[in-house]
């Protein structure tokens, strides 16, 4: 089966282990962003993933462009023109202090994308998903009126959507993602979400939860499903639930409701090396699963292990197989050397 991502490919540049950007001599250069880490994911399970975006046509482009590449993304549909790459810088967190992003994407080639750079008819021919985040009509421009497109095009095709709605405050202010995501919604099947996006873009908050002190309840999510549901028309509402001990240390599930039911995943302790990229790794993992024809309840468990397993991993792509994803979620979350 053929996925299609719709998103912005990134520079990151990264001082070494946990130094600051204050103390830094040094930035390691990777390259990351939602919609191609769920690709690079659902390639590394075996799948036929594509990547849709806008690259400079320059050396740096052309570094973005191979790093999809070396792990069997389909670049067909990338464009190449405009004049720079997005850059963000991170700053790795550890034990009471958070990770810390800058973004430097004004004026990329992606974010000045224009609505003819893209045939969509082409790009979703034979596709079974069409996948993108809430990070990318928030680079406004014409990429809200994009989103739309592809939406439109894939509903007239028989495509499945699904959209994370990735709120970023540093991109834009709740009002215009409330608005603009509010009608981009009705055109998608499966919404996926963390713990504090439904707040957030819509407004729709969990009961008796507090994400900075770690507390959240099930209950209050099953309402936000159910809300977000009910909005919406969703098929499918998945939540991330993220308790937060520390920048090192967090508690890791989600719950999936469909159908007017939920399903709760196990939760992992887990000790963090690098959380960027968490929420594309359970995206791609749910996308995977699904499409491989897992019930329900086994769907949600891939995703959530998938996710989890992703915090180990240094860089924005989770470089692991479905048959260790399997093995966590079978149960075997030793950590032991295999040999």
């Amino acid at each position: 089966m053929r996925i299609v991502t719709f998103g912005e490919l990134m520079l990151r540049l990264a001082p070494p282990g946990y130094e600051r950007f204050v103390q830094a001599s040094s930035l390691g250069m990777t390259f990351g962003g939602g919609e191609a880490n769920v690709a690079v994911s659902l390639a590394n399970y075996g799948m036929n993933a594509a990547f849709v975006t806008k690259l400079p046509q320059h050396e740096i482009g052309q570094a973005a462009l191979n790093s999809l590449r070396k792990y069997g993304v389909d670049t067909v549909g990338i464009v190449r023109g405009g004049k720079r790459l997005g850059i963000y810088y991170l700053e790795k967190g550890a034990s009471q202090r958070g990770s810390k992003v800058i973004y430097d994407r004004a004026e990329s080639a992606f974010a000045l994308s224009e609505r003819g750079d893209y045939d969509w008819a082409v790009l979703l021919n034979g596709a079974s998903c069409f996948h993108f985040t809430g990070i990318t009509p928030a680079l406004g421009g014409e990429l809200p009126a994009i989103c739309m497109d592809a939406l439109k095009c894939a509903k007239k095709l028989g495509i499945t959507t699904s959209c994370d709605l990735n709120y970023r405050g540093n991109l834009w202010t709740r009002e215009q993602a409330g608005k603009v995501m509010g009608e981009l919604m009705p055109m998608v099947d499966v919404c996926v979400c963390n713990e504090e996006d439904a707040a957030d873009v819509f407004g729709i908050r969990a009961a008796d939860t507090s994400v900075h002190a770690g507390k959240l309840s099930r209950e209050g999510y099953i309402g936000v499903a159910r809300e977000l549901t009910a909005r919406f028309g969703f098929k499918s509402v998945a939540i991330t639930l993220r308790e937060s001990i520390s920048a090192s240390d967090n508690n890791w599930g989600a719950l999936l409701y469909t159908d007017e039911k939920v399903y709760f995943s196990k939760q992992y302790p887990v000790h963090i090396v690098d959380r960027v990229g968490g929420g594309d790794s359970f995206s791609g993992g749910l996308i995977y699963a699904t499409l491989s024809g897992f019930d329900t309840q086994a769907a949600l468990e891939f995703a959530v292990a998938a996710s989890c397993l992703k915090h180990s991993v240094e860089g924005d792509y989770n470089l692991v197989s479905a048959a260790e994803v399997q093995r966590l979620a079978g149960g075997d979350a030793s950590g032991r050397v295999r040999r």
